[in-house]
């Protein structure tokens, strides 16, 4: 899996070390772009088909982002509906001290039992 550097935004898929060791992709920077679907969707959709190929589950890191903005919210909903469809299990990390993540994955809330995992460190 390919690293991503697109503008401010930076996607680092670390190594998968183990059939039990989760694909991680940590995310860096901003994500402002108004139509990151363009960047995101094939990057994601990428991710999504190495982790079928290796059977382990996608998970990505938010804690070390600056900023997303609700075209990056969409493009996130579109991942957790793609990962579902192919029966991926996907969990999306983030840091609740971080109060515009906190109220960001709140909302994303509502997709837990609907294919997504979510976990605050």
């Amino acid at each position: 899996m390919q690293d991503l550097n697109a503008g401010q935004l930076s996607i680092k898929a670390m190594p998968i070390n183990s059939a039990a060791t989760p694909l991680q992709l940590r995310l860096r920077g901003r994500s402002s772009d108004r139509h990151p679907e363009h960047i995101l969707g094939p990057y994601f959709a990428s991710a999504l088909s190495a982790a079928a190929e290796q059977n382990v589950p996608l998970e990505l890191h938010f804690q070390e982002l600056d900023y997303f903005n609700s075209s990056t919210i969409t493009a996130l909903i579109q991942l957790i509906q793609e990962a579902r469809t192919r029966g991926i299990k996907l969990t999306y990390v983030y840091d609740p001290a971080l109060r515009w993540q906190k109220l960001s994955f709140d909302a994303l809330g509502v997709f837990v039992g609907d294919g997504l995992d979510l976990r605050s460190v």
